[in-house]
C-alpha cells in the first residue's frame, strides 16, 4: 500500500478503504493519509457517488446537530456562530514563495514557509474525537475539456452536506482517470476546530483560510460559515484562476444565461460580472429567460468558439430580500418540500424558516444565529439582533429551477457565448447599455473600469466608488495586470470573440431617485440581444454604441408593456465627459497601486481613450445628447 496503510486502516472501515484504494492514485493517498494523520480524527468515511452515501451525509448532519429538520421534511437548517456569519478576508490569504513575494505584494499574501507552519500548527490533533469524510467533487461536468477534479477531506457533516448539493460528485470521474490525470486536481483540508455547545466553531481566533496556488491545496481551520468552509466555492475559485492565467483559459466571477426571443425561435448566451449588490442575480434570473449558472464560469477555446461552463451543480444564494414579487421562481422553491439547506435565518415556532425582507411576518421569537431569540433582543455591544442575519443563505440545486436551461447547464463542451455584460453601480455616469467596438476594448473600458458607488443619502455624500475590475479583485490570485492582459488575449484567440456590453441600472435623477424600475434590466439585456444579431442601429459614444430612441421605445412597450419618455431617454444615456475621464483616471490609478508593473500599453489605451474624450469635450461640450456625437 503506502506509508500510510496503518493509519488509514485504523481510521477507516474495509468499505472505505476498499473505495479509496481502488483509486489507484498515490497523490489522493498521499494527502488523505497526510491529514488522517495529522489532524488525527477518530474514523474517515469515503463517499463515492452513490445515494447511499449522499444520505450518509445527510443523516450525519442532523445526527451530530449541526443541522434541524424544518416543518418541510426535506428542509434543514444550520447556524454557523455568532462571529462567523461571513468571509473572513483578513485570515484568507495566499502562501506565497518568496521569489514571488513582491508581485504578490497587494494582495492578501503570508510568505510560504511562515504560512504552512502556522496552519500546520492550527490543524495538529483538530479533528480529535470527530468522525471525518473524505469526497470527491469536480468543478464543471465530468468527463469534459472543462473537467477539475477536487478532493475534499473534512470533519462538518454540513459542510458535505452543501458541497453534496453545490457540486457534481466526481468518485466515478477519479475511478476513471488516466494515468497521465492522476496527479492533476484540487485538494482542500478543513475543520471546524473545536465546538461550542451550539455546535459552532469556537476557536475564531485560529480561524485562517490559507491557499497554496503552486500546489493547488487549500487549508481552511476553525470555521463553518460556508464562504469560508466550503472548499469548491471561492477557494477553488482562486486556484482556477491562477491555472487558468498559466493554461490559457479564463475562471470568471460571471453567471452563464440564455436570452430567449421566443418569436424568431432564438437563445442566445451571454455571460455577467458585476460587483455586490449591482445586480448579478436579478440579471441572471430576468424573467422569461434562462438560467445556466449563477456566479462561476469557466471559459474555453474548443474549435475556435468562446465556450462557458457554469462550475456548479448547484446555489449558496443570499436570501435577504427574496420574496414573492422580486423573486418568485427562487421564492417558489423555498416554500416547496425539496432539499434545502437555510443558515442563518430564524426557525419559527412553527418551524418553518423567516428572514430579512421576505414579505412575510416574521414571529417574535424563535431560534437564530444568535441562538434563542425574541424581538428587541440584544446582543453584547448593545446591537439589537435582527430575525435573521443579512448574509444569511440558502443552499439549492438549480435544476429544481423552472427557467433551468437543462441542455446548456449538462453540455459537456459548454455553451458558446455571442456576450458578455459587465455591470456596475453609480448614480451618475455610465449609460445602462452600452456596446464595446472590439474585445479588447471591452475589456479595458467596460470591464477593467467597473466600480460599485457606496453612497450614504441621509448624509447627503456624492459617494465613494469602489474599483472592482471585472467584479473579480477579493478572487484574483495573481498579479491584476497580468490577469487584464490574459482576458484580452483569451477573447482575441478566438474566431469571433462575444460582444462585450456595459450595464448600470442606478442611474439617479436630479433628485436622487432611480431612473428605472428593477425590471429595466430586460429591455437592456434584449437590446444586446439584438445588435449581436444585427437587429438595430446605434449612436457612436467616445466609448461605444448605445440604443436609439425609437427602438427602446418598442422593446419598452413589448417587454414591459410601458411608456419610455424621451426626456428620460436622453437624460439616461447623455454622455458625461469630464465624469468618465474621472472615471478612467481613478482606474489608472488603481492599478498602479494593485500592480505597478501592469504593461504599459493598458496605461496607453486609457490616456488614448481619455484624449479622445477631451477633445469630444471640446467639441460638443461635457454632455453630448444621444446622436450628438459623431466621432
Amino acid at each position: 500500500m503506502t506509508k500510510f496503510e496503518a493509519i488509514l486502516t485504523e481510521k477507516m472501515s474495509a468499505e472505505s478503504l476498499t473505495k479509496l484504494m481502488a483509486l489507484q492514485n498515490e497523490k489522493v493517498l498521499q494527502f488523505v493519509g497526510t491529514f488522517a494523520e495529522h489532524c488525527d480524527p477518530t474514523s474517515i468515511y469515503v463517499c463515492d457517488d452513490s445515494e447511499k452515501d449522499t444520505q450518509y451525509v445527510r443523516d450525519k448532519a442532523l445526527a451530530l446537530g449541526e443541522e434541524f429538520t424544518l416543518a418541510h421534511s426535506k428542509q434543514t437548517i444550520h447556524w454557523d456562530g455568532y462571529g462567523d456569519q461571513a468571509r473572513d478576508k483578513k485570515n484568507t490569504r495566499f502562501m506565497v514563495y518568496k521569489e514571488n513575494m513582491a508581485e504578490m505584494a497587494t494582495l492578501n499574501s503570508v510568505e510560504y514557509e511562515q504560512g504552512y507552519a502556522e496552519i500546520m500548527s492550527i490543524a495538529k490533533g483538530i479533528m480529535k474525537g470527530k468522525e471525518a469524510v473524505v469526497l470527491f467533487y469536480s468543478e464543471g461536468p465530468t468527463q469534459s475539456p472543462f473537467t477539475i477534479p477536487c478532493i475534499q477531506f473534512t470533519d462538518s457533516w454540513y459542510v458535505a452536506h452543501s458541497e453534496n448539493i453545490l457540486y457534481r460528485t466526481a468518485y466515478t470521474h477519479f475511478l476513471n482517470m488516466k494515468k497521465t490525470e492522476k496527479g492533476d486536481f484540487f485538494r482542500f483540508i478543513h475543520s471546524a476546530g473545536p465546538l461550542d455547545e451550539n455546535n459552532c466553531s469556537a476557536d475564531l481566533e485560529n480561524r485562517r483560510i490559507y491557499m497554496d496556488t503552486r500546489n493547488n491545496i487549500v487549508y481552511s481551520m476553525n470555521n463553518q460559515y460556508a464562504g469560508n468552509s466550503v472548499g469548491l466555492k471561492k477557494h477553488s475559485m482562486r486556484l482556477a484562476i491562477n491555472k487558468s492565467g498559466k493554461e490559457g483559459w479564463l475562471c470568471e466571477h460571471m453567471f452563464v444565461m440564455a436570452a430567449l426571443d421566443k418569436g424568431k425561435n432564438r437563445k442566445t448566451y451571454f455571460c455577467g460580472a458585476y460587483p455586490s449588490a449591482c445586480g448579478k442575480t436579478s440579471t441572471a434570473m430576468i424573467p422569461g429567460e434562462q438560467i445556466v449558472g449563477d456566479d462561476i464560469a469557466y471559459f474555453r477555446n474548443i474549435n475556435g468558439e468562446f465556450r462557458a461552463v457554469n462550475v456548479e451543480f448547484g446555489m449558496f444564494g443570499i436570501i435577504k430580500d427574496v420574496n414573492e414579487q422580486d423573486d418568485p421562481v427562487i421564492f417558489k422553491n423555498l416554500m416547496m418540500n425539496q432539499e434545502v439547506i437555510f443558515s442563518n435565518v430564524l426557525c419559527g415556532p412553527d418551524n418553518r424558516p423567516y428572514w430579512l425582507g421576505m414579505g412575510v411576518e416574521a414571529p417574535e421569537e424563535g431560534r437564530n444565529h444568535f441562538g434563542q431569540w425574541r424581538k428587541g433582543l440584544q446582543d453584547a455591544t448593545g446591537k439589537e439582533v435582527g430575525v435573521a442575519h443579512g448574509n444569511a443563505r440558502y443552499t439549492m440545486r438549480l435544476d429544481y429551477l423552472d427557467n433551468i436551461d437543462k441542455q446548456g447547464f449538462e453540455a459537456k463542451d459548454g455553451v458558446k457565448v455571442d456576450g458578455v455584460l459587465y455591470g456596475g453601480r453609480d448614480s451618475d455616469i455610465t449609460v445602462p447599455v452600452e456596446e464595446s467596438p472590439d474585445w479588447k476594448d471591452g475589456i479595458l473600458i467596460k470591464a477593467a473600469t467597473l466600480e460599485s458607488e457606496t453612497t450614504s443619502a441621509t448624509l447627503g455624500k456624492e459617494g465613494v466608488r469602489t474599483p472592482s475590475p471585472m467584479a473579480n479583485m477579493d478572487f484574483v490570485s495573481y498579479p491584476l495586470g497580468t490577469y487584464t492582459m490574459n482576458n484580452i488575449r483569451f477573447g482575441e484567440s478566438v474566431k469571433k470573440p462575444p460582444r462585450i456590453f456595459s450595464n448600470n441600472y442606478f442611474m439617479r435623477d436630479e433628485n436622487g431617485c432611480f431612473m428605472t424600475s428593477k425590471l429595466a434590466k430586460k429591455v437592456w439585456l434584449h437590446w444586446a440581444e439584438g445588435r449581436i444579431h444585427g437587429e438595430y442601429e446605434a449612436y457612436d459614444t467616445p466609448t461605444g454604441k448605445i440604443p436609439r430612441y425609437a427602438d427602446l421605445k418598442v422593446l419598452f412597450a413589448k417587454h414591459l408593456n410601458e411608456e419610455f419618455p424621451k426626456e428620460k431617454y436622453d437624460y439616461l444615456f447623455t454622455f458625461r465627459c469630464t465624469k468618465w475621464i474621472e472615471k478612467l483616471e481613478r482606474t489608472k490609478a488603481y492599478y498602479q497601486k494593485m500592480d505597478p508593473n501592469t504593461p504599459k500599453e493598458i496605461f496607453d489605451y486609457w490616456d488614448e481613450t481619455i484624449a479622445r474624450i477631451s477633445k469630444a469635450r471640446d467639441t460638443y461640450g461635457d454632455l453630448i445628447l444621444p446622436g450628438a456625437f459623431k466621432g
